[in-house]
């Protein structure tokens, strides 16, 4: 096994916790959950609704794919959080889909929540491969 790479994104978003953006090894490329957070404004208000906050974290998402020299195309699983599961699933899913190509979904797992940082209403983690 290759050591890990730490990776840490210039212009990325800015780190509500101490974690690296993504860790690498043996081409697999794990991002850390992402926040609704505009990396240009880091202290702003959070988006409103779900729709947009999925939109954000999404971005940032591809923040940190690009930072790699990757992209969703890349995206093997991702795992999501909802402080509001039951009111926000369906316009959750609306959002996230616009993001991949119907025939290439990533395997995802959905978890309802109490609550999380920055008071988000929606965050998501993803695992990545690299081609070989």
């Amino acid at each position: 096994m290759d050591h890990p790479i730490f990776h840490m994104i210039g212009g990325g978003p800015r780190p509500v916790a101490p974690f690296s953006h993504a860790v690498e090894a043996d081409g697999w490329v794990i991002l850390t959950g992402q926040m609704p957070t505009d990396p240009a404004a880091p202290d702003a208000p959070l988006p409103e609704g779900v729709e947009a906050q999925t939109r954000r974290v999404m971005e940032n998402l591809e923040i940190v794919l690009n930072g790699v020299g990757l992209d969703l195309s890349h995206v093997v699983q991702c795992r999501c959080f909802l402080t509001e599961f039951e009111r926000d699933y369906a316009a959750f899913n609306e959002t996230y889909k616009s993001f991949f190509p119907a025939d290439r979904l990533p395997a995802r797992t959905t978890v309802g929540v109490t609550a999380l940082a920055v008071g988000a209403l929606v965050e998501i983690d993803c695992i990545a491969r690299r081609p070989e």
